[in-house]
């Protein structure tokens, strides 16, 4: 089987050079000549093996302690045309309800409960109503406040749905936060759509509740699956990314899953992993070089 082992590291850190290559190709017994995606940050092995699981561990062991995120799939069918993404601690570093929460001196107590749900301690549904049920008498002023001083896009994020699209993909923005949130971000970022739930307020302060019912993880796989539905695409088409157990339904079910900066159960569970990149990996890990890519 014609397999690519992709290497990539932080932009900052260019930590895939030679002597790395070197080494992750002798891990791989008869790889081919590296593809240099770009110079020092990202590149790809090509090389045949019958198990790309048994070869994506013998690489990971050979370059244990570099840091440096390792992906091995087939050389077919590495471009999607569909990603469907989530967004706290994903395509932003905040999570938005903690934020919120800080408006109200409350950050410590909703951010723990918020970090059980995400690493699937909790339910995320029963989580998420007893996180906004404290939230309420908070001025609806107090998002706008949020989003502009708090809120920071993770790196990358924008290069990676803006190339996609320019290469015919269609990119989703699907959310267990609030559409006060996924709004701004979409735009921002240049998703086609998202999806969220609402934070119910009345006479500018919210209430402690939201619309019901609550999208979470398999309200995220059921839009992957009506998308691909709509679109005309088959399954290995897509690409998902997440970061916690709420995202696992759709990581599962996607062609491609990627987790990123992920709690350990569901960097476990994914296809994919990245640790130390930043999003653009998800562009290398489908072969695009750098010289491809769209700034946004």
């Amino acid at each position: 089987m014609s397999l690519i082992a992709t290497l990539v590291c932080r932009p900052a850190d260019r930590a895939v050079d030679a002597a790395l290559l070197a080494r992750a190709a002798s891990a791989l017994g008869e790889a081919g000549e590296p593809d240099i995606l770009s110079p020092g940050v990202a590149a790809d092995l090509p090389f045949a093996a019958s198990d790309a699981a048994a070869a994506d561990r013998q690489v990971r062991a050979a370059l244990s302690g570099a840091p440096v995120d390792v992906f091995v799939q087939s050389a077919r069918g590495r471009r999607k045309r569909l990603l469907i993404a989530d967004m706290d601690s994903t395509m932003i570093r905040q999570e938005c309800i903690d934020e919120l929460a800080a408006e109200l001196g409350l950050k410590e107590q909703i951010s723990g409960i918020t970090e059980r749900a995400m690493r699937g301690e909790i339910a995320f549904e029963p989580a998420l109503r007893e996180r906004v049920a404290l939230l309420k008498g908070l001025a609806v002023s107090k998002i706008e406040t949020v989003l502009n001083s708090r809120i920071q896009l993770m790196p990358g994020g924008r290069t990676l749905v803006q190339t996609m699209k320019a290469n015919g993909a269609y990119c989703a923005l699907v959310s267990g936060g609030f559409t006060r949130f996924t709004g701004p971000v979409a735009s921002m970022i240049g998703f086609d759509e998202n999806q969220a739930n609402v934070l119910l307020e009345e006479q500018g302060v919210l209430t402690g509740a939201v619309t019901e019912p609550i999208l979470g993880r398999e309200a995220k796989r059921t839009r992957l699956k009506a998308l691909v539905a709509e679109r005309q695409l088959d399954m290995s088409e897509t690409l998902a990314v997440g970061d916690g157990a709420n995202d696992l339904a759709m990581l599962e079910t996607a062609g491609l899953g990627v987790a990123y900066r992920a709690k350990p159960a569901v960097a476990e569970a994914a296809d994919a992993r990245v640790d130390h990149g930043d999003l653009t990996a998800l562009l290398f890990l489908q072969g695009y070089r750098e010289s491809e890519f769209v700034l946004g």
